[in-house]
């Protein structure tokens, strides 16, 4: 690997300015609904990947986000921008790399400012996921830009604003662009030491909305068709189901419903997050599913409506993972870094990029913990580690150490 090692160099010496950059964007706040704070970050996304790589930054609205209210109505929430980056589409090797620039903390959430904890830590929203991995995917595709081997490999970036949502806009894009490329790298944080995720779960998202009869709750009580009973009696029954097959859990998350104490309600809204490891387990849910929502309307008074579904299929550790896990493991070998992967309940945009047909390693972003919470932080050393990583990755491939033929595109792998 000597070749490259010159080539690497300049990352040894980017830790303060990455680092800088990281807190920059990190100030942004860019909630996955928060428009304007969105606009702001993808303004200083444009800005940097832009003028650090010489390469054109498309902006690209998104199809708004399907969602029912708390009553149970249907709307269109709209969402932010894609932004685009593509490099020598000719190329013979051809690798898009996935980064998004939503975070969970929303405009009028009390964590909004990073902080330095000490000299290896820093402490903010969006550090680790995924804004420190944005910072790495920009500095490795910088040196690769530098190499003598460049034309021999081309890349894609998208940048998207609703990751954190279930990517419920990109998803088609990132479907499409799976079918363009050879393997795929996404920048989702490592955990605290290094170790990358292997196989994920899928998950769906659902609001099943259930409409009875209101009554008086003294006079006609009798009469009326209690909705959020039902919703809770839906619920507690889906809850059982974690752990009927191995790797299914069912969280019901948000019940609303009902107003006055003296009024039976007539309608109600349970929402709830669905996770499987395999599709057999995907399928399972879902027919239990259509079987419970049916037997609801079967009863007198009520009528149920499911909304949402598996926006993530699982993410299965198949050959072509496998082999593209081991190079990644090869690359830090060389670096002095002993990498490892687990499984996994979290999903991420790899999970659809698998679900594409495109192997991918999704834990290339920085070392660090504690996400969605106050407490996220991110291991500032990290930050040039994982760059060097994937920029080696990049080199190799550029110049022509790594055979092309476990990658062939080929149909969508099983879930």
């Amino acid at each position: 690997m000597g070749r490259f090692d010159a080539l690497l160099a300049p990352l040894d010496g980017g830790r303060e300015a990455m680092l800088e950059q990281v807190l920059a964007w990190s100030a942004i706040n860019s909630g996955s609904l928060h428009r304007e704070g969105l606009a702001r970050q993808a303004d200083a996304l444009a800005d940097a990947f832009g003028s650090t790589l010489g390469v054109t930054v498309t902006r690209e609205a998104l199809a708004p986000q399907a969602v029912v209210d708390a009553r149970g109505e249907p709307l269109e929430r709209p969402l932010g921008e894609l932004l685009r980056l593509r490099q020598r589409p000719q190329a013979p090797w051809q690798v898009l790399l996935v980064g998004h620039y939503d975070t969970v903390f929303g405009a009028d959430h009390a964590f909004q400012t990073p902080r330095r904890v000490d000299a290896d830590t820093v402490n903010g929203p969006g550090v680790a996921d995924l804004k420190g991995g944005l910072v790495v995917m920009l500095h490795a595709l910088a040196v690769l830009e530098a190499s003598p081997w460049v034309g021999r490999l081309g890349w894609e970036v998208i940048l998207n604003p609703d990751e954190e949502i279930g990517s419920p806009g990109s998803a088609p894009h990132l479907a499409a662009a799976a079918q363009r490329h050879h393997l795929g790298l996404v920048y989702e944080p490592a955990l605290a030491d290094g170790t990358l995720a292997g196989a994920r779960k899928g998950s769906g998202n659902f609001s099943l909305v259930v409409r009875g009869r209101g009554a008086h709750a003294g006079r006609d009580h009798a009469r009326g068709r209690n909705a959020v009973v039902a919703a809770a009696e839906f619920a507690a029954d889906i809850a059982r189901w974690s752990g009927a097959l191995p790797g299914v859990t069912v969280n019901p998350a948000a019940l609303d419903g009902g107003s006055a104490v003296n009024v039976v309600p007539e309608r109600a809204v349970l929402r709830f997050n669905v996770r499987v490891a395999s599709g057999d387990e995907q399928a399972w849910v879902e027919a239990r599913l259509a079987e419970r929502v049916a037997a609801l309307n079967a009863r007198e008074g009520y009528a149920a409506t499911l909304h949402g579904g598996f926006g993530r299929p699982p993410k299965v550790l198949d050959a072509r993972q496998q082999v593209l896990y081991e190079l990644v493991r090869d690359c830090g070998e060389h670096l002095g870094l002993a990498l490892r992967w687990q499984p996994t309940g979290g999903c991420c945009d790899g999970n659809n990029l698998a679900a594409a047909g495109l192997p991918n390693v999704d834990t290339l972003g920085v070392r660090g913990g504690e996400i969605h919470s106050e407490r996220e932080f991110l291991c500032v050393d990290s930050l040039t580690e994982r760059a060097r990583l994937s920029a080696l990755l990049l080199l190799r491939l550029a110049a022509g150490e790594i055979d092309d033929a476990p990658f062939a595109r080929g149909e969508p792998a099983c879930c």
